[in-house]
């Protein structure tokens, strides 16, 4: 039944412990008989071997478990921000996520970014503070950090009971029970009355809980002004009501590692998060109207899923993950790609244990399954019938901002690793492979140092490639600071059919790129424009500074002319090429470079050292405050300055700061600079 499904995601901070409360997810819901530990590198999520070498999470991994009658999809995701498209593409098909802050680091800066892309999707949540047996770690800190850094509404459903500076369990303000967890691995739950130190202190926060919830439920608000007794079963309902409507953050406590709060974790993903049929439904284009039509998780209508992922697997080739929206579709059958504008035939259809599959024969709206059999088929295409044609929104990416040229070192090499490279690219939206035809060298790009490191590792160990690296290189982008315009006559004799193209183009400054056909009275024929459109992209493809692509322009063709035997497609493509070329030297020429939002945490006898070298590396400071005696800086920077920049913090601090970054924005840069 669609109502006992959860489709729940795993979002955080680097290293919050998604996995490690993953692992113990799986081993409470019976899926797994021992627990596996990311230090040791034995985790069942991480199974990839770049993920047990660094104990770090690089790909999203699927699986689904049973508890207390209730199926959950769950998607654990990497914190890196070098991986962020992997939380971007998660989140697009899920219906609810889990958000894990450290009850020491609390909001980090990939939190507030998993964070922003869950608010981007409109996703509930529920909040998850881990780690409370670490020292420094302040449960209340994080929720004053969630609602002042991330404009959330907490609404704090269970406390921590620290003894003698020891996490001993938790205090759950639904039923009033204080829980324990006892045995090897933290299976017994014994729940008991709260004990006497910690009744006022837990009877405080209920009554601000139940405040906040009565705010929003008249049945909730005549039992709490009446003094009258509440059920738990009006508590929950209540709670879940305003978690799938987005108004309130449930935050409950624990510690993964130390196996205390995850089962009461569980209830609350079953308790609060929505099922398919609790959130909204989703929106298609009908390929026939172009009207936008609303998609509901019903196994009666017509077939419909969302592609969100593609793994190369070496033994079964393309695995398409995807989420069924409506409908129902069997192993065997053939499946509309609307995208692609293909029909395809489904070959297998599986379910995901991390690296592990189950072959099933049938799957129904609303659940989410891996395709074998699709042989062209890419990150965001819709799924559908021939009949019932229609075209779900596609996932967007950001852009890659770190390059580094490749190159093989054998001819056998070079012919391997252009079929490695774009099965990488089909799996990863966010990595990018440019020929350059002048130097002749493969240049690839990415989210990070660690993202094109891992690419590196696996074309050496997956794929069996020896190839050497230059040094990263920051990924600019080229735009124009004014309007032109250029007239470009086309002319070519060469004693036969010649060539003739005449075209009037303007570039301006805009915000993203368009091209506008205003050519009337047929001056150039209507087949030529797609030409002209053509060749405007490939001449912005590199731009006249440092050849870089050119962004935020909108070219417009305002005339032109043709001759009726010596006109051709390719006549206006070159035409506008050049035109555009023109266009680009007289608009005033810029670079713009990635500018990233770096924190720093460190000792506050370092600050000055810090802001100094921040300064150095063309930094601008953002804020400063402290926290537990350290000082947490955020600033600006430009990437180009940040290549080796935890070996030069290393030795400004002696080891004791550290830092993590994410792209924040372009930034135009001088080009003599």
């Amino acid at each position: 039944m669609l109502k006992n499904l959860r489709n729940i995601g795993i979002i955080a901070h680097i290293d919050a412990g998604k996995t490690t409360t993953t692992e113990r997810v799986l081993y409470y819901t019976g899926l797994t008989h021992k627990i596996g530990e990311t230090h040791d590198g034995e985790s069942v999520m991480d199974y990839l071997p770049y993920e047990k070498e660094r104990g770090i999470t690089v790909t999203s991994a699927a699986t689904r478990c049973f508890w207390k009658g209730r199926t959950i999809n769950i998607i654990d995701t990497p914190g890196h921000v070098d991986f962020t498209a992997e939380v971007e593409r998660s989140l697009r098909i899920l219906d609810g996520v889990v958000v894990i802050f450290c009850g020491k680091g609390g909001v980090e800066p990939q939190s507030e970014t998993v964070w922003r892309q869950a608010d981007k999707y409109e996703v509930p949540r529920i909040a998850y503070i881990n780690k409370m047996d670490a020292i420094g770690a302040d449960f209340l800190r994080v929720v004053e950090q969630i609602k002042n850094r991330l404009g959330a509404n907490p609404l704090v459903i269970s406390l921590p009971v620290i003894s003698d500076d020891v996490f001993t369990g938790i205090i759950d303000l639904v039923s009033m029970k204080y829980q324990t967890f006892s045995g090897k691995l933290g299976n017994d739950i014994d729940e008991q009355e709260i004990p006497e130190e910690y009744r006022e202190e837990a009877s405080k926060w209920r009554s601000m809980m139940l405040e906040s919830l009565a705010e929003t439920d008249e049945a909730l608000l005549e039992c709490y002004f009446n003094n009258e007794a509440i059920s738990e079963e009006l508590l929950i309902e209540v709670i879940r009501r305003n978690t799938i409507a987005g108004k309130m953050v449930p935050v409950s406590c624990g510690s993964s590692y130390r196996n205390i709060g995850v089962q009461t974790l569980l209830d609350s993903i079953i308790n609060f998060l929505p099922s398919p049929m609790d959130v909204p439904a989703a929106h298609a284009i009908e390929a026939d109207s172009g009207e936008v039509r609303e998609i509901y998780p019903d196994t009666a209508d017509a077939f419909t899923a969302l592609v969100f992922k593609i793994v190369s697997d070496r033994h079964v080739g393309k695995l398409a993950f995807a989420r069924i929206y409506s409908g129902t579709i069997k192993a065997g059958t053939y499946v509309y790609n609307s995208s692609k504008k293909k029909k395809e035939r489904i070959g297998r259809l599986v379910k995901m244990h991390a690296n592990h599959r189950e072959e099933i024969e049938e799957i129904a709206a609303g659940d989410i399954v891996a395709i074998i059999g699709l042989k062209d088929v890419s990150t965001g295409d819709t799924l559908c019938t021939e009949q019932n044609e229609v075209l779900l929104e596609s996932i967007t990416f950001p852009e890659p901002v770190i390059q580094i040229a490749i190159e093989p070192k054998t001819q056998a090499d070079q012919n391997k690793i252009s079929e490695a490279l774009a099965k990488i690219a089909s799996e990863d939206p966010t990595f990018k492979v440019y020929y350059n035809n002048e130097t002749g060298q493969i240049l690839i790009s990415g989210m990070g140092e660690l993202h094109l490191e891992i690419v590196a590792e696996r074309l050496a160990t997956e794929f069996k490639i020896d190839f050497s690296t230059g040094q990263p290189e920051v990924a600019y982008r080229e735009t124009i600071g004014r309007e032109a315009e250029h007239v470009t006559r086309y002319v070519k004799q060469t004693g036969g059919k010649g060539q003739f193209a005449h075209v009037v183009l303007k570039l301006e400054p805009a915000e993203g790129s368009e091209f506008v056909n205003k050519i009337v009275g047929g001056a150039i024929p209507r087949e030529y424009i797609p030409a002209v459109e053509s060749g405007v992209k490939q001449a912005l493809s590199e731009g006249i500074i440092k050849g870089y692509p050119v962004v935020n322009v909108k070219a417009t063709l305002l005339d032109g002319s043709f001759h009726e035997v010596d006109s051709s497609e390719m006549a206006f493509r070159i035409a506008a090429m050049m035109a555009t070329k023109e266009c680009l030297r007289k608009a005033q020429p810029l670079l713009l470079e990635p500018v990233m939002r770096l924190e720093i945490v460190s000792p506050e006898e370092f600050t000055g050292g810090i802001i100094n070298h921040v300064s150095n590396r063309r930094g601008k400071l953002e804020t400063m405050e402290t926290q537990n005696n350290t000082q947490v800086i955020r600033a600006f920077v430009p990437l180009a300055e940040l290549f080796g920049y935890s070996t030069a913090l290393r030795s400004l601090t002696q080891g004791r700061a550290g830092f993590s970054m994410e792209f924040s924005h372009y930034e135009q840069r001088n080009i003599a600079s």
